[in-house]
């Protein structure tokens, strides 16, 4: 029923705009989008996957969708998003809404300036090199790269969810502790991207400086009637560190990125960053984290053939790329397939008076709260702690058109001190399943996992982002 509101709207805000004489470029992108509707969404059998697509794709309006964080549902939603080019700058806004039958909402507003004073032409306007010419440097994107640009997010971004799974700390903590809480977030900050390029010995490497400042408000509330006891009932601060207080947080955050130039079939993305959590009205809550996150790729028909991943020219609801059109959906004779390994390495550092809050402590099992999957066979949020290290092993393969299998081997502990780490006593999960990479279509993942010692475990996801979208900010 929204979806048919959604297109009614669309021809109606088209046939207004037709009536403009003089029309702003805001009314002139809602016309063209309103053509494109129409002649999308004819309301014929074989023009329901062109529909679809165009409905939740298209600019400026279209419709958001994605999984919310695990256990709160399925958001539907809309996204405006707007795009402005000056002589150096590409500037882009996206904004959105979802809420899901569970009663959580996310709503935030996102602004993205890339710096382009070396460019004859815009980013977005890149393409892929067509066979038979010699291929040029690629970026995220899959496309030609002339230089590397710097830039900058701005975003303000507010979440509500009203179950998240709690089992207690440690790699050890026991199923007889699962409880349940809610929590809400508002995060206010900026990012930024600095490629260092003008270093002719380092090149090659392609590194980045990164550099992030952010406000987050936190709110955890006990959540009472649901099929597992309120983590108020449990758990007090001891226990569950920052469950009796919530204060408002100042997070910075440095971090080196290297992508080197390694050629179309393999590529490295190796990160390196430092996070300093204030609390500046509360010692007790502060600590530093620094993480390592070192990413494999071999792509087995180059990197041209496979699907975009996230970039950080796009915003989270942008796609569009030549003549502002997002990527079509790949043929059905197209092979893509690539091989993953990754190495991530998570450490938290606090004073012997203050203690990592429990709400910003990563976790393995199932998805955490930003939707990574890790030890999938576990329970989502099954295991918490201020210290991570996991490697994974992935493998997929397009089989028709859009659709493709995957497999995926964890390996992984937590602990709440840094000298427990290690990879003795690792757990193990393994997941298979399908996916689906349709153009600029939100990922989908529908997956089966097993291999743990507490039964198996069954993970349907879709990408809150589109398709080589950028991601929002971190919930931890």
């Amino acid at each position: 029923m929204r979806w048919c509101v959604f297109v009614v709207g669309l021809l109606s805000i088209s046939a207004l705009a037709q009536q403009v004489p003089h029309e702003s470029p805001l009314h002139a992108e809602l016309r063209r989008e309103g053509e494109r509707v129409s002649d999308a969404c004819n309301f014929t059998l074989t023009s329901i996957p062109v529909c679809g697509y165009t409905l939740f794709t298209d600019h400026p309006l279209h419709i958001a969708a994605g999984s919310m964080p695990p256990q709160n549902g399925f958001g539907v939603g809309s996204a405006f998003v707007w795009t402005k080019n000056t002589h150096n700058w590409r500037m882009s806004w996206d904004f959105d809404a979802v809420g899901a039958t569970s009663g959580a909402w996310r709503a935030g507003g996102y602004m993205k300036l890339i710096h382009t004073p070396h460019a004859k032409r815009s980013p977005i306007d890149a393409v892929t090199p067509t066979s038979g010419t010699s291929p040029a440097p690629l970026d995220s994107d899959n496309a030609p790269f002339t230089h590397p640009y710097t830039v900058f997010n701005l975003y303000a971004q507010s979440i509500s969810l009203n179950k998240l799974n709690f089992f207690g700390e440690g790699n050890n903590s026991s199923l007889a502790g699962a409880c349940v809480f809610g929590m809400s977030q508002t995060i206010v900050g900026a990012n930024a991207i600095k490629p260092v390029y003008e270093l002719g010995p380092i090149r090659k490497l392609n590194l980045a400086l990164l550099g992030e400042v952010n406000g987050r408000f936190v709110s955890i509330r006990g959540e009472h009637g649901q099929s597992l006891p309120s983590i108020d009932t449990l758990y007090t601060d001891p226990t569950a560190p920052g469950l009796s207080r919530q204060p408002g947080f100042l997070q910075v955050s440095q971090g080196i990125r290297i992508k080197p130039d390694t050629g179309d079939y393999f590529k490295l993305n190796y990160l390196t960053k430092f996070e300093e959590y204030f609390a500046p009205s509360s010692s007790r809550n502060s600590f530093l984290r620094w993480t390592v996150d070192l990413n494999h790729t071999i792509y087995l028909y180059g990197m041209a053939n496979s699907a975009p991943t996230a970039t950080d020219l796009h915003g989270p609801d942008s796609c569009a790329r030549l003549n502002d059109k997002c990527p079509e959906i790949p043929h059905t004779r197209n092979l893509s397939g690539f091989i993953t390994a990754r190495l991530l390495l998570s450490e938290s550092i606090n004073s012997a008076r203050s203690a990592v809050p429990f709400y910003f402590q990563e976790t393995l099992g199932g998805q955490d709260i930003n939707n990574s999957l890790a030890l999938g066979s576990y329970r989502d949020y099954r295991f918490r702690a201020p210290n991570l290290l996991l490697l994974q092993e992935s493998f997929e393969q397009s089989v028709w058109g859009p659709f493709g299998v995957k497999l995926i081997a964890d390996q992984g502990r937590l602990s709440l001190t840094r000298g427990d780490l290690g990879f003795s006593h690792l757990r193990h999960s393994y997941a298979a399943g399908l996916t689906l990479r349709a153009g600029a279509f939100p990922m989908l993942q529908l997956m089966f996992a097993w291999g743990g010692s507490e039964g198996h475990h069954n993970i349907f996801n879709m990408n809150s982002s589109l398709l080589g979208g950028s991601a929002r900010p971190a919930l931890d």
